[in-house]
């Protein structure tokens, strides 16, 4: 069995009460965020993740959420990051695992995103576990 990092980061607007979520090529909905690549850091992709499906240039912080599943023969763990955006793209890319990105409403988020069961809003109130990266 082989074991498979994703790194996932939580962007939320206060002012609008919204969270940015992309629909993926399998019709589920979740944050933005995909698997971490050989030799890079959980929060290098986080970043990178979320410049690729959404093109909003991120800063993550936190690690806010820890899960892991068994999925088509692997052992996969998933960290989200709280994340704050830096940069506002003009223009959406055009990511071939990415049908939509969309601000949601945090209720909608929270029907959207069964895997955290109590929803992001309770992830937005979590203050987060220190990552530290050893060199």
């Amino acid at each position: 069995m082989k074991r498979v990092d994703v790194a996932y980061t939580l962007l939320f607007d206060e002012e609008t009460n919204r969270v940015l979520m992309v629909l993926n090529r399998n019709k589920s909905w979740s944050l933005p965020g995909g698997a971490v690549e050989k030799e890079e850091t959980l929060t290098d992709a986080a970043i990178r993740e979320a410049k690729e499906e959404t093109g909003y240039d991120v800063e993550v912080h936190e690690v806010i959420a820890i899960n892991e599943a068994f999925m088509d023969g692997n052992h996969v763990h998933f960290f989200t990051f709280r994340g704050e955006i830096i940069k506002t793209p003009e223009v959406i890319p055009n990511e071939k695992n990415i049908l939509k990105v969309e601000w949601v409403d945090l209720e909608e988020g929270d029907r959207l995103m069964p895997y955290h069961p109590e929803g992001i809003s309770r992830l937005l109130n979590f203050s987060g576990a220190r990552y530290l990266l050893q060199s």
